[in-house]
């Protein structure tokens, strides 16, 4: 089939443009770092002000992060990794060093964040990555522990699987308010949302249980179960292990972060025990944030089920874009999936196109201006959507606001005072 449409040197010529565009790419954004970036790359610079983003709950230090970063070869996996990895050793070093608990359960959670950013970019196969994941755990749990904080960890039956979750129970009063179940997305684990919100919500008053599902966290990991669209199936297996040993609380929130705006969302339409759901941010169709990052011959391509030349231009644009290449390898590791078509196929099935009309609680939706991942138009999507929510609030960060990259990364009191404000009517007297 694809010798009738297309000629050798026809390919050729496909390959030839694509490689002459991309390269193009690369030499108009070569040379100095751009104002207000930490790097050129879309992805390093995000992924910088990701471990900036918990500076405020004991996850990071400023000088620490500067530093780091002045060793990375921007687009260079390894030097990226060796670098967070260098600074995540000193700072356990330093930590174990140190008699003052708190001083110690502080080092303890950087050097967590500093592991955990350390394997980002490599590869699913990296033997490194098994081993930063483990370092991240330890060092986490060591300095919830030398802080003292409360937690209780939780197995979840789940088939011939499990699945995990945290449980930060609050302060005395703490049963008056609603519990707070927070998820993660795409490449977030269950133990960041502990800087994410759980200690922010502990400060106010507010229990909170965090949880893994398929595709996250150690369950890829460790038992690798790959990513379900059908999310209410983990979810309402964390609240049923949940409440064999805990008191229903008289309501509860479910919070997604970035593909977690999917997750929540699809869970809250099947799992009526929740009274509020925050999207945050917005995410209504997966498969159209993949589609967008996917070169457009190569859709033109899927149509004409040319699947072979596909894998050369997804190849090719990956080499000169960490961002795609690191969504590409991303996405086939926690979908299960074995080529380009079968992960887009895959992701398509991640939309709220026919189930956002079953979600009957009180929603709240963030949004980015300058999301390079969701355009605002899932979020007008997601609202029309809608129909039986029993109310929708919709915020949008802009650039002067300080929250415009997605999940409003760097600016967390900004959407932290926008939750909490909407979150106290759930409260009771």
């Amino acid at each position: 089939m694809i010798q009738r449409l297309f000629t050798r040197k026809h390919i050729f010529s496909i390959n030839i443009i694509y490689l002459v565009a991309s390269a193009l790419v690369v030499f108009v954004n070569c040379g100095g770092v751009k104002k207000g970036r930490f790097f050129n790359d879309q992805a390093y610079h995000f992924q910088t002000l990701r471990a900036f983003n918990d500076i405020r709950t004991d996850g990071a230090d400023t000088g620490e992060i500067i530093e780091t970063i002045r060793h990375i070869e921007e687009g260079n996996a390894q030097s990226w990794f060796d670098a967070w990895e260098k600074t995540g050793d000193r700072v356990l070093q330093r930590a174990e060093a140190l008699s003052d608990p708190v001083s110690r359960g502080q080092a303890y959670l950087r050097a967590h964040n500093y592991f955990r950013t350390a394997e980002f970019f490599l590869d699913p196969d990296d033997p490194k990555r098994p081993v930063a994941f483990d370092k991240q755990v330890k060092t986490f749990f060591s300095g919830l522990d030398s802080l003292s904080v409360q937690y209780e960890k939780i197995r979840i039956p789940y088939g011939k699987y499990h699945l995990n979750a945290i449980y930060y129970p609050g302060p005395k009063g703490s049963e008056k308010k609603p519990l707070i179940v927070m998820v993660n997305g795409f490449d977030g684990t269950m133990e960041e949302l502990y800087f994410d919100l759980a200690r922010n919500a502990y400060e106010r008053g507010y229990s909170v249980l965090t949880y893994e599902g398929p595709g996250q966290g150690s369950i890829i990991r460790n038992q690798n179960l790959p990513f379900t669209y059908e999310w209410e199936k983990p979810t309402s297996a964390v609240l049923d292990t949940f409440l064999i040993n805990h008191s229903k609380p008289n309501k509860m929130i479910l919070v997604g972060v970035s593909l977690g705006g999917y997750l929540a969302s699809r869970a809250a339409a099947f799992e009526k025990r929740f009274d509020g759901l925050v999207a945050y941010d917005v995410l209504y169709d997966f498969g159209k944030v993949a589609e967008n990052a996917t070169p457009g011959i190569a859709l033109w391509l899927e149509k004409r089920e040319l699947y072979s030349i596909i894998e050369i231009l997804v190849k090719i644009k990956a080499t000169f874009s960490s961002t795609f290449s690191w969504g590409v390898k991303n996405g086939r590791w926690t979908l299960g999936t074995k080529s380009t078509v079968e992960t887009l196929s895959t992701m398509r099935k991640f939309t709220l196109n026919e189930v956002a009309r079953n979600i009957k609680q009180d929603v709240l939706v963030f949004a980015a201006a300058e999301d390079h991942f969701i355009p605002l138009t899932q979020l007008d999507n997601f609202k029309k959507s809608l129909t039986n929510a029993k109310s929708v609030q919709a915020i949008v960060y802009d650039r002067e606001s300080g929250g415009a990259e997605h999940c409003q990364l760097g600016a967390p009191t900004l959407w932290q005072a926008d939750f909490f404000e909407w979150i106290r009517k759930f409260e009771t007297k």
